[in-house]
Order: structure tokens, then C-alpha cells, then sequence
């Protein structure tokens, strides 16, 4: 009986250690494999991935509901242009920012919130989570949730996306347990680099091409391409019967399901 009492005690004591080193660093660049005809993408074993860490990579996908996002690093005047569209067509969108562009554009960020839209962390100094230690972490997500709050009205930071998408079980896990819901995508554009841009009219067929009921529609702010494409892509999407709702509706939506 005593020896049956140690082993159990035995398990007991090493079971956190146990479970610690099942937490993988191992680093991944968030990708998948593309779809079309409104399919959404394979993402192989990420998705239950980010799911166990109660993360989202798209909505519902038998509902035609787009949830749009935006990230931004850096202001190369495009920003208020698509703000403007977002305001006139009615359509929520989260921005998720990095500290340089909040510290270099406080009244656009101030905009944003002031629109209704939503901010997301998208790291202070746009670090590489997994080469990072955990107290670098916490710092570099406090510091620009500290930035949003005194930038804006928005009193709390809910969502989060890995710079360059890049990401671990132990960096998903992390930010998880610190509050915050990892955001991902299902649909995209290779729209950052200015020297591979060619027209908006090329930025919307792509997006088309790709789109599917319960996208996270992922864009960057940084393109003339993306800039103008914009107003047609929202007007072309609800054509074709497709609504537009903020991460907010899709993340009660899941926690508080209807019918």
C-alpha cells in the first residue's frame, strides 16, 4: 500500500514537469493551402492548433459573414483613405497595430476607435514570440496595450496577432493564459511589398478568388492597390450575399451560440 502511495505521489509531483515539456517552441509561419469556389482553406494540423488554444482562424463556413482585419506597421498614407471607405460603406473592421505606428499616428488610431472599429496587439516591437523569453513577452504586449489605452477610448485589448505570423504552441498557449484570443486568417493577400503590387483591379480578383462564407480576411494598409480595391471589394461582396461583422460578433457568436 505504501508503495502504491509513493508512486502515486511520484506522478503527482512530476506531472507539471511532465506537461511543461509537451509545450512545444518549435516555430511556425502561419500559411495554408489555398481554395476556391467560396472553400476554405486546408490548414492541416494548424487548425486544431490554434483551436485548442481557443484561437480563431475563420468564422462559421456556411455563413456568409466576412470578418475583416488589417495590419499595420507603418503609415505610407493610405490609412485615412480606407478608413474613409470603411465609414461611408458601414463595415467593422479590427486593426491589428504595432507600437511604431501608434506612437508615429495617434490621430489615426484615434479614428479608428472612434469609428467603431476595434484594435489588436500585434506586438509593440513586432517580435518574433518564439525567440522570446516569457517576461519579454508579457512586457511587449503590457507596453502596447498600454499605448492603446492612453491613445484611444478603447479601455481593454482582447485580440492578438503574431508578427510576421509566426508562432508556437508554447507563444499560442502563452497569450492565451494572459487573456488574450489569437487571431489568424483564411484569407490574404502577399500585399506588403510595394514592388509586387500591379492594380487594385489584381488586388480584388485575388481576394475573390480565395474568399468563403466565414472568412478572417486579413489586408495591409500599406498599398495604393489595396487602398483603392477596397470600396469595390466590399461592393462586390455584398452582391454576392455576403455580410460584414467585427471579431466581436464572431467570437459571442461562439460562446454564446443562438437557436
Amino acid at each position: 500500500m505504501k508503495k502504491i502511495t509513493l508512486i502515486i505521489i511520484s506522478l503527482i509531483l512530476w506531472s507539471p514537469l511532465i506537461q511543461a515539456e509537451e509545450i512545444s517552441n518549435e516555430s511556425y509561419g502561419y500559411g495554408y493551402k489555398k481554395q476556391y469556389n467560396e472553400e476554405p482553406p486546408d490548414l492541416g494540423f494548424y487548425g486544431p492548433l490554434i483551436e485548442k488554444y481557443n484561437g480563431f482562424y475563420m468564422g462559421d463556413d456556411s455563413d456568409k459573414t466576412i470578418y475583416l482585419t488589417f495590419d499595420s506597421g507603418y503609415e505610407l498614407g493610405y490609412m485615412e483613405q480606407m478608413l474613409d471607405v470603411l465609414e461611408d460603406k458601414q463595415v467593422p473592421a479590427t486593426f491589428f497595430l504595432s507600437g511604431h505606428y501608434i506612437d508615429d499616428q495617434p490621430e489615426l488610431v484615434e479614428r479608428m476607435v472612434n469609428d467603431g472599429h476595434i484594435i489588436g496587439n500585434h506586438s509593440d516591437d513586432h517580435l518574433d514570440y518564439t525567440k522570446a523569453s516569457e517576461e519579454e513577452i508579457r512586457q511587449d504586449l503590457k507596453r502596447l496595450d498600454d499605448k492603446i489605452k492612453e491613445t484611444t477610448d478603447q479601455q481593454h485589448v482582447t485580440y492578438f496577432r503574431p508578427a510576421k505570423g509566426v508562432f508556437s504552441e508554447r507563444t499560442l498557449k502563452l497569450t492565451d493564459e494572459l487573456g488574450y484570443t489569437n487571431i489568424f486568417w483564411s484569407v490574404s493577400l502577399v500585399d506588403w511589398e510595394e514592388s509586387q503590387q500591379s492594380s487594385w483591379q489584381q488586388a480584388l480578383d485575388d481576394v475573390l478568388k480565395q474568399v468563403h462564407p466565414g472568412a478572417i480576411m486579413l489586408m495591409h494598409t500599406v498599398t495604393e492597390d489595396n487602398a483603392e480595391a477596397l470600396s469595390h471589394l466590399i461592393d462586390e461582396l455584398r452582391e454576392r450575399g455576403y455580410q460584414f461583422e467585427s471579431l466581436n460578433d464572431l467570437v459571442w457568436q461562439k460562446y454564446v451560440p443562438f437557436g
